[in-house]
């Protein structure tokens, strides 16, 4: 990355723990005579969702009971599913922590995510119930050449899922290696083993509970500690006006501003922390990455497949409704975890655990409950952990299932052998598909090891709205669609996409890692110079404070000199660059308005006479759930 101002990445909260690789390298949350209590909580979280496998595992006999969960979960609990799906520990750990650390913008991740679901409420969720069976495939498959649709929608679904699949990952290997002090390599392989149990015994009957099981948590948890927040600091308003007066807040926002903050009052200061600008200096790059998470929301493989699991379209419409409540809420309680975490905890703290921000939410917790060396602080902290952990495997358990799905439904079963399958054996290569896919992401985690994997959330998102979005809603809404529309749509889509978050500020330049640790080195002495001059302090406030920010200061130059030494002999990013290319941090401002160009022009310079002859079909089936009269003689209803 480039510069001290793009060291927050802008979409570190996509992979919830994409930046939590950083963990390793600093102090624990928990101390060491407190872990036994993380352990407990961990194991009785993880026990309550292995007994619901085990429940669910009775249930999948078929196809549709092990990828739609036999279409036989209500709206309300789709709703709660969905809602599951979507708040991954991105939405509780990366934005409490992004807010608790930039203020207003961080809570503009909250926004953009609420407002992507009304375009999946108001334009995908009821046609694709109509028109789909089990995958994204499935719709393109339905008017377009099944073959060539099933293909590309699979090798999609593929990418999108691992990319985003990577990153989580890395993030629960991680948050269990800091809180249980496991090792990073057995914490990637006890959360993808996990995640295996639920998908492969369970399918989405499991996979549905765990999500459900998990948002009542997240949404309890959260409640919970917005409660005891307002306790001590009052409602709204009076709320609002602590914010401003903490000194700590007054000081994280002088920090940002540097010189531009020696003419604001400390009650200026404050109010910054409140009004854009901190996090997001360019307009534009947020622009990009509104259209992204917009866009990309209503493309994400495992959002789309929950829409199969309820039996009508009125259903998947009430659960989308149920999800937008149950999803606005908990993003309404972000703003005051993030801002409770500033007071409470203080960026410093924050960032000494995580640079990223990512502990924000767990260490609110601890200090709501007494504290680092009181029990129920630890309690609380190793629950609302747990809560997190249990996140990150449902979230990869339902990308393990989108990704299995397009390798056993579409690819197998419908282009090996041309839909013609047994149950039996369609079930079979859907657990086959999932344990090959679920090892592979073990793997590829293990891999990972220690590495910003924060470019393959952009990645995802960039690759669903540009590639997947486009080829959707044309299927669906518009007569002139076809295959050779769809497959240049998924081609140019991905490829623009992918091309250019590699030449991103996402991807890391060692030029500018080097210049950036150099400087921490530098200015360390006079820091240090400051701190000592505290230390000399009558007040013993004052000097315990100095003396954390020593320590900090320490660890701080440690990793300087780590990362000095890591990107000694490197000079240029992945792809040979010394600097980005394209300074937009999320490419859909270009990536999507290319993506349905390349549809367009594809479906206008190729003949596809199935496509539009089935047109008529689409049109009703998608509106009604109907076959029209006519198509074996009158009215079908799916």
């Amino acid at each position: 990355m480039s510069g001290a101002a793009g060291r927050p990445l802008l979409l570190a909260v996509l992979a919830a723990a994409a930046s939590l690789p950083a963990l390793a390298q600093t102090r624990s949350a928990v101390p060491e005579q407190h872990r036994w209590l993380t352990f407990a909580v961990f194991a009785a979280i993880i026990a309550l969702t292995v007994f619901v496998t085990y429940v669910a595992a009775r249930r999948v006999r078929t196809p549709a009971d092990f990828y739609t969960a036999g279409g036989g979960i209500s709206g309300l609990q789709n709703g709660w599913a969905i809602a599951g799906d979507y708040l991954s520990a991105a939405s509780f750990l990366g934005i409490a922590g992004l807010i608790s650390l930039w203020g207003y913008d961080g809570f503009m991740y909250s926004v953009g995510w609420l407002v992507a679901y009304i375009s999946v409420l108001l334009v995908i969720a009821e046609p694709c119930r109509n028109i789909g069976k089990y995958t994204l495939s499935d719709i393109l498959a339905y008017r377009n050449d099944p073959k060539t649709a099933r293909v590309f929608g699979a090798l999609s679904v593929i990418i999108v899922s691992t990319f985003y699949l990577v990153a989580q990952m890395v993030g629960g290997g991680v948050l269990v290696k800091t809180l249980i002090g496991i090792d990073y390599e057995i914490s990637v392989i006890a959360v993808g083993s996990l995640m295996l149990a639920y998908v492969i015994f369970g399918g989405m009957v499991a996979t549905t509970w765990v999500q459900v099981i998990k948002a009542v948590l997240l949404v309890v948890a959260s409640v919970l500690m917005v409660v005891l927040v307002w306790s001590q600091y009052g409602f709204f308003g009076d709320f609002l006006d602590h914010v401003v007066g903490d000194p700590r807040v007054q000081k994280r926002v002088a920090t940002i501003l540097g010189d531009a903050a020696s003419g604001l009052s400390p009650q200026d200061l404050g109010q910054r922390f409140l009004e854009p600008g901190l996090l997001f200096t360019a307009p534009v790059d947020q622009l990009s990455l509104g259209i992204a998470l917009v866009f990309g929301t209503a493309g994400l493989p495992h959002i789309l497949m929950r829409f199969f699991t309820v039996p009508t379209a009125r259903a998947a419409r009430t659960s989308v409704v149920w999800a937008m409540a149950i999803i606005g809420g908990f993003y309404l309680l972000t703003l005051f975890l993030g801002l409770g975490a500033a007071l409470k905890v203080g960026a410093p703290a924050i960032i000494e655990i995580d640079a990223g921000g990512n502990m924000a939410a767990p260490l609110l917790a601890q200090a709501l409950g007494g504290g680092p060396d009181s029990l129920l602080g630890n309690f609380m902290l190793a629950f609302v952990a747990a809560v997190a952990f249990a996140t990150i495997v449902a979230v990869v358990a339902g990308l393990v299932l989108a990704a299995a799905s397009a390798i056993a439904h579409d690819l197998y079963v419908g282009v090996i052998r041309g839909g013609q399958a047994s149950t039996e054996e369609q079930v079979r290569a859907a657990r086959i598909a999932t344990v090959a896919f679920g090892g592979i992401a073990i793997l590829l985690g293990v891999a990972a090891k220690g590495q910003n994997v924060a470019h393959l959330v952009a990645l995802a998102f960039a690759v669903a709205a540009s590639a997947n979005f486009p080829c959707v809603f044309m299927t669906l809404f518009w007569r002139r669609c076809n295959t050779g529309g769809i497959v240049a749509g998924m081609l140019v889509g991905t490829i623009v996409a992918v091309g250019l978050v590699l030449v991103s500020p996402n991807m890391t330049y060692p030029k500018a890692v080097r210049a950036a640790a150099q400087k921490v080195i530098d200015d360390a002495p006079q820091r240090l110079q400051a701190i000592e001059r505290e230390l000399s302090s009558s007040e013993l406030a004052r000097v315990e404070q100095a003396k954390k920010e020593r320590a900090a200061l320490g660890r701080a130059v440690a990793r300087a000199r780590d990362e000095l030494e890591r990107y000694r002999r490197d000079d240029t990013s992945l792809v040979g660059l010394d600097a980005p290319l394209f300074e937009l941090r999320n490419p859909g401002l270009v990536s999507v308005p290319l993506g349905f160009l390349a549809l367009v022009l594809g479906s206008l310079l190729y003949r596809d006479p199935r496509a539009e002859a089935m047109w008529d079909e689409v049109y009703v089936r998608q509106n009604t759930g109907m076959l029209p009269a006519g198509r074996g003689g009158s009215a079908k209803r799916f």
